[in-house]
Formats: C-alpha cells, structure tokens, sequence
C-alpha cells in the first residue's frame, strides 16, 4: 500500500466500483485508484469485525503479473538477480514475501510471489506488488528480465482479501479445496464455480485468503460473500489499523528506497542461502549491515496516553536528543490505544526503551515495545 493521495484526478476505478458505491462506501483518491476508505459502519466496527468475524477487502488497485521462461529454474534465477529470496527452491503452491532493492539496498518496493504449479498455465511465478509501485515494478522487470523470461502484466483479474477468523469456514463453503491451504501457499481454485487463483495471505495479522478473480466475475462473487453473516465489506481505514497491529511495514512509509532490510528488521525475508551469496543489488551492503549491524533499527512504539503519534513525528531520548522518526502511528482499536512504528539509533532500540514523541509541540513519553501488537493468527496447518 501507498499513502492516499490528495488529487481526484483522471483516478480508475476497480471492477467493484459500483458495487462498493451501493453499499455506502466512502470513495477517496489511493494510488490512482477512487477506493473505498469506510462503509456506514465505520472503520473501528470494521476493524474489529475482521478480528471477530470475516471482512471482505478490495485490493484490486494492486498488480499481478506472470513470469515465465522454458522451465522453471531459469525464471527462479531470474528474479533473483532483483531480490534476496530464495525462489529456486520454491517448492509448487509456495508463496514467498520479497522485495525488490536498488544498488543500495533501498526497497524500491515489496512483493508476494507465488510459485504456481503445472497446470493450464504452466509452472511460474506469480506476483502481487504494491498499486503505487506496479508501473515502476513492470518497468523495473521489463528491462532486467526481458529476454530471460516471458512478463505477463494481468489487466483482466481482480483481486479481494477475505480475512478474519471465519475467512476459512466461509470460503470452504464456496470452495471445499481451500480447507486444503495452510500459511503462505497458492493454487488455483473453483470459487463457486469461478476460476480463480488463491493464496492463504493477507495484510491483517489474520488468517484468510487473497483471491484473483477474472473482472466478469467478481461482483458476482464478492456478492455471494457478502450473503454469508460472517462476511462484511472493509475498507482502507481498517486495513491500515489492521495491518499496523500487525507490525507490518507500508510502503512508502516503514519502507522505501532510504530503507533497507537489515534496519527494517526483515532479514527473515532472506534465506540463509541469499544473505551468504549474494548476487542482488545491495548484496555488499546487506552483508556489511548483517556483520556490523545497522545505524538504526524499525521498531513498535506505545505512546503513553490517549494521543497518537502520527508519521513524521520527531522521537527523542530522553535527554532531548533526536534518535528517529515515526514511519507509522495510530489508534489501534484492538488495544484501545495509541501504536506507531518507526525507526530508532540502534542504542535506543531495545524493547522497554523509554521514548519521547514530539506531538504539537510537547514531549508525549513512549517505550518502545516488540511487534506485532497483536499476535498473528495465521494458519500454519
């Protein structure tokens, strides 16, 4: 995700357009795209519905893409020459969480990439980045990747999360075959008779399934999920506080071309076999911040008290001095206070470290505090 965007000019619109506007939704400019940000209900009973129950999210703004090549491993070494995943041993239906980095070790943006199985479409990858990166990512592949494999932008698919407790029950019912996915695995899969791809993944610390679905067909679908009372629509109000609670990184905010992965604490996202050989942009650097350890580290924050601290706020030690900067901040509803995340000198970022945040001018005390600030509930099988 990127942050929303003030203009609501020349903005598209997602195959659910229509549909989101028939349910009351508040539409607002978000990386090119008029999306919903709230229905009637509000964001706080959309976010704790999705805790409870099941929500149903429209990320359609998002890019998918296809890579493929005369066999799988040339296209797995491919896309290693642009990330620090191990995608070569990817075993079919495997889902991997990556990014790609700049000659600095700067995230130019993060990825999920799925290895899907033979079938109708042959043995690839595929790929869901960030709407606000995808013609940057499409033309970042095309001219290191072209005539190594074949980079199929799909133009014709949605893509909705359903995410929550009940996501499983209620998808296994439209598509017996999901019960069969656990955490991080993909396949393609009838739902209510709809060929779609599915990955058990989403960007709200539940579990639940991110669903590509062709544009014909996914109001129909959508529709048939939100007949379940499990099932209600959300929009990019929760799905911030969700994915805040969370601990995960935003785009543009937590991350970006002036991050890189070992201060933003996603060394886990680089298998040993990467981090050791290299041979993607920023390798030196990464193994130097690996072996020397970084500057400054991206940590969780609770701000004491009601007020929340808000990205770009100023953190100071506790004798005045700057340490860092809130990449991320809000209410979190499921704790019923303020959280943030942010980057902090490496001294100061253990947890329990006592913080001052700088919100209207006064000094708000803050410790930093380990995330996620609600366990994940993914399944694992």
């Amino acid at each position: 995700m990127s942050a929303i965007s003030g203009t609501d000019q020349a903005l598209h619109r997602t195959a659910l357009y229509d549909l989101h506007l028939s349910l009351g939704a508040r539409m607002v400019p978000f990386a090119g795209y008029d999306m919903p940000v709230q229905y009637p209900a509000g964001i706080l009973a959309e976010h704790q519905h999705t805790r409870a129950a099941a929500g149903l999210f429209d990320v359609s703004h998002m890019g998918q893409i296809r890579l493929r090549a005369k066999d799988f491993a040339t296209v797995a070494a491919a896309l290693e020459k642009l990330c620090p995943a191990d995608f070569i041993n990817l075993k079919p239906g495997q889902q991997r969480y990556s990014f790609f980095l700049d000659d600095r070790a700067g995230i130019l943006d993060d990825l999920m990439v799925t290895r899907m199985g033979a079938g109708d479409d042959g043995d690839h990858l595929f790929m869901v980045v960030n709407a606000g990166c995808k013609l940057a990512d499409i033309a970042h592949l095309r001219a290191h990747l072209d005539k190594a494999c074949d980079i199929e932008v799909i133009a014709d698919r949605s893509l909705i999360a359903l995410q929550g407790p009940q996501a499983a029950a209620v998808l296994i019912r439209h598509a017996p075959g999901s019960a069969a996915l656990t955490f991080m695995q993909g396949t393609a899969l009838d739902v209510a008779g709809i060929p779609c791809l599915a990955t058990r993944s989403g960007y709200t610390g539940e579990d639940g399934f991110e669903i590509s679905v062709p544009d014909g067909a996914v109001h129909d679908l959508a529709q048939r999920l939100l007949s379940d009372a499990a099932v209600r629509p959300v929009g990019l109000g929760a799905r911030d506080s969700l994915r805040l609670e969370a601990g995960l990184c935003l785009h543009g905010n937590d991350i970006g071309p002036a991050t890189n992965p070992v201060e933003a604490n996603l060394v886990w996202a680089m298998q040993k076999r990467r981090r050791e050989e290299g041979g993607f942009p920023g390798a030196a650097i990464v193994q130097q911040q690996l072996r020397d350890g970084p500057a400054r580290r991206r940590v969780g924050i609770l701000p004491e008290g009601k007020a929340p601290a808000r990205a770009h706020t100023e953190i100071s030690d506790q004798n005045g001095a700057t340490i860092g900067e809130v990449t991320s901040g809000g209410f979190g509803p499921s704790l019923g206070a303020p959280i943030a995340m942010g980057y902090v000198a490496t001294a100061q970022a253990a947890d329990g470290t006592q913080l001052n945040l700088m919100v209207r001018g006064k000094a708000l005390p803050a410790k930093v505090a380990p995330m996620p600030f609600v366990p994940h509930r993914y399944h694992r099988g």
